[in-house]
């Protein structure tokens, strides 16, 4: 799901739950503006927001946030682009999950069919 073309020069992401936007601002190599403003563009980014508004990203956020940075400024897309590619990749994740969900689940009940009988 994330391209790593440039985002090999970006620091690694601490083991943390939460990150400030200056925080994320740092690691993913873009301005806070620019962050507040992707987060009225791109629905995948969802900060929680606490006392004061301020807003406090998780890990998945930050990982959306370097692929959308890759996708705008290192591929080339558009803002409308980036959007199409990242709701398609993330229709073809679901539906992958999905199916590994169900072949999962068929096993777990063949497993019981056979202790039932």
């Amino acid at each position: 799901m994330l391209e790593l073309s440039n985002n090999n020069e970006l620091p690694a992401i601490p083991a943390k739950c939460y990150f400030s936007i200056g925080e994320v601002s740092e690691l993913c190599g873009v301005k806070p503006h620019v962050l507040r403003y992707w987060e009225q563009e791109f629905s995948e980014i969802s900060p929680v927001k606490r006392r004061g508004n301020r807003r406090y990203y998780q890990r998945h956020d930050v990982l959306i946030i370097r692929q959308i940075r890759s996708l705008l400024y290192e591929q080339g897309y558009t803002i409308g682009g980036a959007k199409a590619h990242l709701s398609s990749n993330n229709a073809k994740s679901e539906s992958t999950i999905t199916k590994q969900l169900i072949h999962q689940m068929i096993g777990e009940l063949e497993d019981i069919l056979e202790l039932l009988r």
